[in-house]
């Protein structure tokens, strides 16, 4: 290892944040290209199992805090998208890598949203599983992606809010609404438990990004804490997980849940779930749909440039 990276490591064990500016090793550098663009690709991708449901939220209160969670997934991305440019890659390369299938984005965005309740069961779960995640983000290494991670913290702790509230709601009303929002818990809970990542042994980065300090735990130490607080939750809402060998250990102090499979997340991961293909197709021509605006909005751009450096303006 040589002195600079010996200095670097020092500054990263001594919880001193790296900025832009800051010298820092290519692996380093990657890394964090890697799951920061991911991370932004999975906002964006968000967005879309939930918009769908716009018009058709039951109540016109349903309809605007769906409308402001989207808005609030769109924001996440340009944040996050923000901070990977920080380290040398453009936005346009980082949409041309997501579109041609080179970077990745969450598994749990390749699934169905089928009923009302599955915008409980993704703000609940999904959300729930993202906090779990994220929270320790707002401690990384790098600066500009711990400082995004607040305010996307802060607001996704509302999204899990009304995502639970949903849940509720239909728990109280009819055996039909009872049983749509079991639906929803048990097709959303395996994916869900899913989003953490390969079990440690099989995840090829999280060694290196714990040393770094861009992660703080483990894929299966942040999993177990999701299924604790989940299986309590559940309670609440007077339903269950889909999980038969789901159980309190006490010795563990933790539950014990069954196996995932692995198959299925690797699949999705590959390009093979249920909805891969369109949810790649829909951002495709969005962004080919929306060329117009990026070309108006660079124009006006340039024009705000030219008259604050004094030059004339040209007429339409």
């Amino acid at each position: 290892m040589s002195e600079q990276e010996l200095q670097f490591q020092d500054k990263i064990d001594r919880e001193i944040r790296i900025e832009p500016r800051d010298w820092m090793p290519d692996a380093y550098r990657k890394t964090l290209i890697r799951q920061v663009s991911q991370h932004a690709h999975s906002e964006i991708v968000g967005m879309l199992p939930e918009s769908n449901w716009i018009t058709r939220a039951p109540s016109l209160r349903r309809k605007a805090i769906l409308i402001a969670k989207v808005q609030d997934e769109a924001g996440h991305g340009l944040y996050l998208y923000s901070a990977a440019e920080t380290l040398g890659i453009s936005r346009e390369e980082m949409i041309d890598q997501l579109h041609s299938g080179k970077a990745k984005y969450s598994s749990i965005f390749n699934y169905p949203t089928i009923t009302w309740a599955d915008m409980g069961a993704i703000g609940w779960l999904v959300d729930g599983a993202a906090i779990m995640n994220q929270i320790p983000l707002c401690r990384a290494s790098y600066g500009p992606y711990s400082h995004a991670m607040i305010r996307i913290c802060k607001e996704e702790s509302f999204h899990q809010r009304q995502g639970f509230e949903i849940l509720l709601a239909l728990s109280r009303g009819s055996e039909d609404q009872r049983r749509m929002g079991q639906d929803a818990i048990t097709r959303w809970w395996w994916p869900a438990v899913m989003m953490f990542g390969p079990a440690d042994e099989a995840s090829p980065h999280s060694a290196q990004s714990m040393k770094w300090k861009i992660k703080r735990f483990s894929n299966d130490e942040l999993r177990q804490k999701f299924v604790d607080i989940c299986a309590d939750q559940v309670k609440v809402l007077g339903m269950s997980l889909p999980d038969p060998l789901l159980n309190w250990n006490a010795s563990r102090q933790h539950y014990d849940f069954g196996p995932i499979d692995w198959e299925e997340f690797w699949a999705v991961i590959n390009g093979l779930g249920p909805c891969n293909r369109e949810r790649l197709e829909a951002r495709v021509r969005a962004h080919q749909e929306g060329s117009w605006v990026r070309e108006a909005a660079l124009a006006y751009a340039e024009k705000r440039k030219r008259r604050s450096n004094g030059k004339p303006m040209e007429r339409a």
